[in-house]
């Protein structure tokens, strides 16, 4: 839990519940904020398994658990590979192209090209391709005379996609099953403080919306946890345009490792199928292994 990324926050508070959930299921957890020593901590613990609730950069995108194979020690969530493909927005991206998902028109682009000329039309959203939880968010409104200009705490290169009207949507993978569709209604943009903050977004779930729609979602969930070659527990993101029908729906991203928080999505998920917190974190526990 913790880490470095600029989700270390979200990620010590998913930590610390899932810590909770699982004394409660009547394992032993030792918590670690991971840092430099990580390596030396866990040959100090020699744990059965690692829980990883981790989230961003360094945990989510294939770095630890590459050192988690090299240990040879049982893990949760997704492998090297899948990790590191799913951070990455457009690769991630080409993968769903290649299956025939539904995704938005986006590019790589350097931030100075960016903070310079509209490399397209507005509206668009700029972004980084490797972070999560809508960390470094920029949405250029279709009657914006001058192109936007940039954190210097933003990477050189960024990802500039084709901004996407609609509801918000979301589905939770599961082993081999996608669990539900909720909708998520906040009074503004979806960011960080509505996404982390208690009262900051309502969540309907399961969402109000034509069965063909929420089928739909199922389905583009699944296939996108299994052409990344996800394991464990993933959630996928959609935006709806619900004035275009099943065709206004559109494939945002993949998470592989999902908050785990008071106000987080897959738990809620997880108890359409019946499942306790507790039991959702023991399910990823017996799930864990090498060469994910």
């Amino acid at each position: 839990m913790g880490g470095p990324s600029a989700e270390r926050e979200v990620s010590l508070s998913s930590g610390r519940e899932c810590a909770a959930a699982l004394r409660g299921e009547g394992f032993e957890v030792v918590e670690v904020d991971a840092g430099r020593d990580l390596c030396a901590r866990l040959e100090a613990i020699k744990p059965d398994v690692v829980f990883n609730a981790l989230h961003g950069r360094w945990g989510e995108d294939g770095c630890v658990q590459g050192i988690l194979e090299w240990m040879r020690l049982p893990y949760t969530h997704s492998g090297v590979l899948a990790s590191a493909i799913a951070m990455d927005k457009e690769r991630s991206k080409a993968m769903f192209r290649s299956i025939g998902l539904p995704v938005a028109d986006s590019g790589l682009f350097a931030s100075t090209e960016v903070q310079e000329r509209h490399v397209m039309a507005p509206p668009y959203v700029v972004k980084p391709h490797n972070e999560g939880s809508s960390v470094g968010i920029y949405l250029v409104h279709e009657a914006a005379n001058r192109p936007p200009q940039l954190s210097d705490q933003m990477p050189d290169q960024v990802m500039v996609e084709a901004y996407v009207p609609g509801r918000e949507l979301t589905v939770s993978v599961m082993g081999d099953k996608a669990l539900s569709v909720t909708e998520i209604l906040t009074d503004g943009w979806y960011d960080y403080e509505a996404k982390y903050t208690p009262g900051g977004s309502r969540h309907e779930m399961p969402a109000r919306i034509p069965t063909e729609v929420f089928d739909q979602c199922l389905d583009y969930a699944l296939r996108a946890h299994q052409v990344l070659g996800c394991k464990g527990v993933s959630r996928t993101d959609f935006r709806w345009d619900d004035s275009k029908g099943a065709a206004g729906l559109i494939l945002l991203e993949t998470n592989t490792q999902p908050g785990m928080t008071p106000t987080s999505l897959t738990p809620e998920h997880a108890s359409v199928v019946g499942m306790t917190f507790g039991q959702m974190c023991a399910w990823m526990v017996e799930d864990a292994s090498c060469d994910r």
